[in-house]
């Protein structure tokens, strides 16, 4: 039985600087993930919301979600996104988590 990976790429609505962000920005990751991996699953219209806590208060973010399954984890390239989704989107993190499934 051989192993993969499901990818989720949690992702803010709006940007650090409170600008919504575009279908077609989540359509063109959409589009690069499937190219690289064969295909990519979002859930951008039901966004869920996620909360934490910061000095005293708690802050909150609309956010949808970009999965993908691979066989490779390919931990390089999910820095160098998640980086490069940091700088674009004004964010502090985005976070990517991956778990490991049987086929």
């Amino acid at each position: 039985m051989s192993e993969s990976y499901l990818v989720q790429i949690l992702l803010p609505k709006e940007t650090g600087k409170g600008e919504k962000i575009p279908k077609d920005w989540f359509d063109g990751l959409l589009r690069e993930l499937t190219d690289k991996f064969g295909g990519a699953t979002s859930f951008i219209r039901a966004p869920g919301e996620g909360l934490w806590r910061s000095g005293g208060g708690t802050e909150h973010d609309n956010i949808a979600v970009v999965e993908v399954t691979t066989e490779l984890l390919l931990p390089d390239y999910w820095r160098g996104l998640r980086e490069r989704l940091e700088s674009e989107l004004a964010q502090h993190k985005i976070v990517i988590p991956a778990q490991q499934i049987p086929l």
